[in-house]
This record gives C-alpha cells, sequence and structure tokens, in this order.
C-alpha cells in the first residue's frame, strides 16, 4: 500500500510538472491553444510576423458599431500586414449570447466582416482565457481587468503588445491608427 502511495504522489508531481512545463511553453501567443469561429482547434501562429489588434467582441452592446470601423481598418491595412482577430466574450451583461454560428452570421450579415473570428471566450475572472491572460495579466504591459467590450490590443510583428485601447476608442480614430501604422512601419 505504501508503495502504491509513492507511485501515486510521483505520477501526481510528474504529471504537475507536465502541466507547469505546458503553461510555460504557451508564453508566446502564438503557442495558447484557441478554436476558430467554426470550432475548428488553432492558434495565432499564422498570424507571426503580422501586426494584430485583438478586440473582445459583443453583438449587443453600445459599442458594436465598431464592427464597421474594425473591417474598415482591416481593409485599409491587411496588404501591410495587420489582422484584426475577434474574440467573442459574454461576460459584460450578457451582450454575446448567441453560439459561435449566430455570432459569425450575425458578423457577416450586418457589418460585412472578413476579419478572424474566433470563439466565444472569458476576458477575466477565474476562467480567463490564457490568452487573456497573456494580454491582461499580471506580468503584461498593460495590465488590469478588461472593463468592457471592445478592448482593444495592438501586438507588433515580434509578437509583443504594444498599446491597449479602452472600449470609446473608435478603430478608425487618429489614436488607434497612428499606433497601427508606427506599429506596421517597425521592422
Amino acid at each position: 500500500m505504501v508503495a502504491a502511495m509513492k507511485n501515486l504522489f510521483h505520477l501526481f508531481a510528474a504529471a504537475s510538472v507536465a502541466a507547469a512545463v505546458s503553461l510555460h511553453a504557451a508564453d508566446s501567443l502564438y503557442d495558447i491553444p484557441l478554436k476558430d469561429i467554426d470550432g475548428k482547434d488553432t492558434s495565432l501562429k499564422a498570424y507571426q510576423g503580422k501586426v494584430m489588434l485583438i478586440v473582445n467582441v459583443a453583438s449587443k452592446c453600445g459599442f458594436t458599431p465598431q464592427y464597421k470601423g474594425l473591417e474598415a481598418i482591416y481593409q485599409k491595412y491587411s496588404a501591410q500586414g495587420l489582422v484584426v482577430c475577434g474574440f467573442p466574450c459574454n461576460q459584460f451583461l450578457s451582450q454575446e449570447p448567441g453560439t459561435d454560428a449566430e455570432i459569425k452570421a450575425f458578423c457577416t450579415d450586418k457589418y460585412d466582416v472578413t476579419f478572424p473570428l474566433f470563439d466565444k471566450l472569458e476576458v477575466n475572472g477565474k476562467n480567463r482565457h490564457p490568452l487573456y491572460e497573456l494580454l491582461a495579466g499580471k506580468t503584461s504591459p498593460f495590465p488590469g481587468n478588461i472593463k468592457w467590450n471592445f478592448t482593444k490590443f495592438l501586438i507588433g510583428r515580434d509578437g509583443k503588445i504594444v498599446a491597449r485601447f479602452g472600449s470609446p476608442a473608435k478603430p478608425e480614430s487618429e489614436e488607434v491608427t497612428k499606433a497601427i501604422e508606427a506599429a506596421l512601419a517597425a521592422k
């Protein structure tokens, strides 16, 4: 019995070490496992070397019309290397209640969204997705809970967080576009 308990303890310890190592292996935002809006396993690896604007989005929010601005800047700057990544979130007054299929249809039909959309996730709290832990957690250059939908994180070509913009900052505003242009110009 004692030998069995020791073996169980060693298995548990090995599993804990393996879990810690896998967390550290995902220190790069490109390595964090994600699901796209169609439920397929993916990551941000396809966007390595590009400038990304990562946004928590919602379909029933006062800021929802920002989809139009997000699509406009995606169209304007995508040839230069910008990708907008939309992450639906239902944590703020349940303003994103739909399924992924409903969210995709809404974004396509109402705002002609062509930028990548991902599976619904949590940006705050005990179930905060690892992507948002990296973006807004204690080790982020811009730490702190996400206050509302349409918070934007600008990621440079090197994968580092360059800027954070609150919900009121419109995607096509001078503040946001100047930061995007500077990130695109940086090699």
